[in-house]
């Protein structure tokens, strides 16, 4: 378990008897969610370990097509097994803070909510104040109450064994039991270049990669799904660890 020198990619393990998945950011690409979620059932009903948890990393909306589709399944699949775990992403929340003030210059507005609107059937409309606030009374209306209710209740960290799992990262130094929800989900340059070890080993993602970082200090499972095609995750049991990737068929 982890020390005061903290605790490195090699040591860092799941509690026993238990298989823990994660994966990285969504981002309203449901084909691939659903793909990569039936390989991970599969694989557990196959093995049939003596516990199990999957947990996502966040970012389930905005950029791809299927944003409405993804909150659907994973809204569903947290109600029926609380050992599938769904954290908060930057922008789950902002579209959250979106439908609570709608605003031109928002995270939801300015960087991939227009798909997620459409995923709704809702076109945003940008060409007047006017239209922009009708545009999203109808997205709010288009909303069912059971997407709300699951991104209002996303967690925003969980830690198992020597194993801690957030969207963005943490702040170094800070204990993790005090870090902040702001730094959980938005963090960047101090956690990412940061060389030391941590108490346990940070699984996030947030920052985007073309391929998974897997380092001394952290794992990032963030490979730009909605632009790549990739679907990252990673299986964790014992002090093992392996990659698991779904992709899109050629031409995504």
């Amino acid at each position: 378990m982890a020390t005061e020198r903290g605790i490195g990619l090699a040591e860092a393990a799941a509690p026993d008897g238990m298989r823990i998945y994660a994966v990285g950011d969504v981002h309203g690409c449901y084909d691939l969610l659903a793909r990569m979620h039936e390989q991970i059932v599969n694989e557990v009903e196959r093995d049939r370990p003596d516990d199990w948890r999957v947990i996502y990393l966040g970012d389930y909306v905005d950029r791809g097509p299927q944003s409405r589709q993804v909150l659907e399944f994973l809204s569903s699949a947290v109600e029926s097994d609380p050992r599938v775990i769904a954290l908060a992403g930057n922008h789950d929340r902002g579209m959250l803070s979106f439908l609570r003030m709608p605003r031109r210059d928002s995270i939801f507005a300015g960087y991939g909510g227009d798909a997620t609107a459409r995923s709704y059937g809702v076109e945003l409309a940008y060409e007047s104040h006017e239209a922009f606030v009708a545009s999203a009374a109808r997205l709010a209306e288009a909303i069912p109450e059971k997407h709300r209710r699951f991104l209002k209740g996303l967690g925003w960290s969980a830690s198992f064994g020597d194993l801690f799992f957030c969207h963005a990262g943490i702040r170094p130094g800070v204990p993790l039991d005090r870090q902040s929800r702001e730094d959980l989900i938005w963090i960047r340059d101090e956690f990412l270049e940061y060389p030391g070890l941590h108490p346990k080993l940070i699984v996030h993602g947030h920052t985007p990669h073309s391929a998974p970082q897997v380092l001394t200090n952290r794992v990032n499972l963030d490979t730009g799904a909605f632009r790549t095609g990739i679907l990252s995750g990673m299986k964790f049991e014992g002090a093992g660890k392996a990659l698991v990737q779904i992709s899109a068929p050629e031409g995504f």
